[in-house]
């Protein structure tokens, strides 16, 4: 993450220490989001505020590939640093960080031109509407997207039911099937301003309402070619789908180090009775500690081509998705009758715990893949 010397400020007393992105970020998560963690949590807040201020310490940045290679790890680290605070927060982190990947990969200089500086700065937000394309690639759905080719660019049509981290002034990539050459797809970057967009507001779900998650409809949108990320999208897929899904491992790695913490806060009043329990915090340390290594080595080679290693990307994400529900499952017991209130930090880790699991790639996404080979 840099020299010694770049990681040092001088002022009158000399040199002293700065604080690295990650540490800046744990600060702001520490002091500026746990206040409104329960009301993002509850759909009260949108923390479009906040994560501007994230984006003023880099948190946007640090995995924008330099002379075709990039390290993912500050930036997992970052989402780990806000996931032991919010879940719901770490994953508008990953929208954010994956809206900056795409950019950032794509050969449309005219598009990286306009858009890199901005969302890597969080001065433009905006997050990912791959859920279904992904589904799609393994035989789970089929594209719902489509698009025809017109002068200076393509006309899109269809919804998607779930997109994150959005609002009128974001931004947010995704792929559709063109009609005009079946079985070929265009990835490219859709524009929430739009008139031609229209963002539909969700049902309210069990947890993580202010994540900005809306439907969108999209009725005979105009993208222009500057708008392209890929054409056509398959290779570029495959260049950017493990960041994809390693940056998700920040989410898993937050939120199971505070579900080891609210084990050991109950080991006073309660360690005489839960040492009986078969799972010890020290067990998930353990078990972090080696998802975290683990994803540490496959984050520093995310352009990796060989298809052992992107199997090794989908069962650690698998893994990871596992072990944030035992961890908080096991938080739910330790605690006992008061982490069954409403309200209680046991109880939201429970809820997001889920969402790590069933966000796509979906534990049974995942399963299949590796099945499939």
């Amino acid at each position: 993450m840099g020299s010694l010397a770049s990681n040092l400020a001088v002022d009158g007393a000399g040199a002293v220490p700065v604080p690295s992105i990650v540490e800046q970020v744990a600060a702001i998560a520490r002091n500026e989001l746990a206040p409104i963690a329960s009301a993002i949590d509850a759909g009260t807040v949108y923390p479009a505020q906040l994560l501007r201020r994230l984006g003023d310490v880099g948190a946007w940045g640090s995995h924008v590939p330099d002379n075709n290679a990039a390290d993912l790890n500050c930036a997992i680290e970052s989402i780990a640093a806000m996931g032991e605070v919010c879940g719901a927060t770490a994953f508008m982190a990953w929208c954010q960080n994956t809206l900056v990947w795409y950019i950032a990969n794509s050969p449309n200089k005219a598009l990286v031109d306009r858009l890199l500086d901005d969302a890597a700065s969080g001065r433009l937000l905006g997050g990912t509407g791959l859920s279904n394309p992904m589904k799609s690639f393994f035989g789970i759905e089929k594209l719902k997207l489509k698009g025809r080719k017109v002068e200076g660019g393509y006309v899109v049509r269809g919804a998607l039911p779930w997109v994150s981290n959005l609002g009128p002034d974001h931004m947010f990539g995704t792929i559709f099937e063109r009609e005009d050459a079946p079985g070929e797809i265009v990835m490219f970057i859709a524009d929430c301003a739009d008139p031609a967009v229209t963002l539909q507001p969700c049902q309210p779900f069990l947890a993580m309402d202010g994540t900005g998650t809306y439907g969108v409809q999209f009725r005979d949108l105009f993208v222009p070619d500057e708008l392209i990320l890929a054409d056509p999208a398959g290779p570029f897929v495959k260049t950017i789908r493990a960041g994809f899904i390693l940056l998700q491992a920040g989410m898993a790695l937050g939120l199971i180090k505070d579900c080891i913490k609210v084990m050991r806060e109950v080991e006073t009043p309660l360690g005489h009775v839960n040492r009986y329990l078969p799972q010890q915090p020290v067990d998930f340390s353990e078990l972090a500690a080696e998802l975290a290594q683990e994803t540490a080595l496959l984050a520093r080679d995310p352009f990796n081509p060989d298809e052992t290693y992107w199997r090794k990307v989908v069962a650690l994400r698998l893994r990871a998705g596992e072990a944030s529900v035992a961890a908080a499952h096991a938080a739910m017991l330790h605690c006992g009758a008061r982490g069954y209130i409403k309200g209680n930090r046991a109880e939201r880790r429970l809820r997001e715990a889920y969402f790590v699991a069933i966000v796509t790639p979906a534990t049974k996404q995942l399963r299949k893949m590796l099945a499939d080979g």
